[in-house]
């Protein structure tokens, strides 16, 4: 099997009306680069004829390849699917809803053979309704950058282009997919962001509104602990642990001193209940980090298992 260059997968989900003048697009744009190329589109079970399309541009093109999940799981999945099945030199990812440029391709790709690992786009001029798009976003993007330790503008684009051996190296879980460039970062990888052209939607529904913040605060707890703690969970909890003991330390110290001093019975003494209590909460929070180590041991010799399930793959 020739050996591809460049692959570009795209996850859709009813997106029926975008799908044909994406393919044109990006088949225009790549062919004038002179890359040899692959286009995976991963449908999540769309409700619509997005499959139906997709399969019948595959039977036309080689170049296409088409990977169709038995459910609805999600744009994390997908992207999994992706990174997994791709088989070019440069791996991109890119939205279909048309909203992403295919004309900005060849300059991700030129930011990756200058030496970076990873390109991320950044749509600096946003075409999406401020209230609920752009200023949640803007918030996230600080709070992440500010969490992971990589600053960058636009977390969110799905445009971005990476080296092969990063693109093997992710693993995704959850709803991880927005936190990619921080997870190669961790890695050792090179970040680069490149501004990008960002398009208003012509057709179909955004999947996504102001409801998903809730969701991106609390993975931004698990980014923590996987950034910090993932592989020494008893730091964490014994540390909170000991504190704990320390504080429940101190005030049966107090306790007793209050006793002594002024004569007041530690049964009265609301501090002492205090520090059993302090006392009792710390050992349980050393006894869960060492738990949390030996769950961890046990992840890391493990095998992988999927988070997904393909129910069709055409021109693998």
């Amino acid at each position: 099997m020739e050996e591809k260059y460049l692959s570009v997968f795209i996850p859709i989900f009813n997106e029926e009306d975008n799908i044909s003048k994406l393919y044109s697009e990006l088949k225009l744009v790549l062919k004038d680069a002179g890359f040899s190329y692959e286009i995976i589109f991963i449908d999540d079970s769309s409700s619509d004829s997005s499959y139906k399309i997709m399969k019948d541009m595959a039977k036309d093109d080689k170049n296409v390849k088409v990977i169709h999940f038995k459910r609805n799981y999600g744009q994390t999945a997908a992207m999994q699917a992706g990174f997994e099945y791709s088989s070019g030199k440069i791996v991109i990812s890119m939205d279909g809803d048309l909203q992403n440029d295919p004309k900005d391709i060849p300059r991700l790709i030129k930011k990756v053979n200058e030496g970076h690992d990873v390109a991320c786009g950044w749509r600096k001029n946003r075409k999406d309704k401020l209230l609920s798009r752009r200023i949640p976003s803007l918030i996230a993007n600080r709070l992440i950058s500010k969490i992971t330790g990589l600053k960058l503008n636009d977390y969110g684009c799905t445009l971005r282009a990476y080296k092969d051996e990063i693109a093997k190296s992710i693993y995704l879980h959850g709803d991880m997919h927005r936190f990619i460039p921080a997870f190669a970062f961790w890695e050792g990888a090179s970040i680069a962001e490149v501004i990008v052209n960002h398009r208003e939607r012509e057709a179909g529904k955004s999947k996504y509104g102001i409801s998903r913040t809730y969701g991106v605060m609390l993975d931004l707890l698990t980014i923590k602990f996987i950034s910090d703690y993932s592989t020494k969970p008893s730091h964490l909890f014994g540390g909170l642990g000991l504190t704990l003991c320390l504080a429940g330390f101190l005030a049966a110290i107090i306790a007793i001193v209050k006793k002594v001093l002024f004569g007041i019975f530690i049964h009265k003494n609301p501090l002492m209940l205090l520090a059993v209590m302090l006392f009792l909460i710390g050992i349980f929070f050393i006894l869960m980090g060492l738990l949390a180590e030996i769950i961890v041991r046990i992840y890391y010799k493990s095998q992988n298992k999927p988070i997904f399930h393909i129910k069709d793959k055409i021109n693998f």
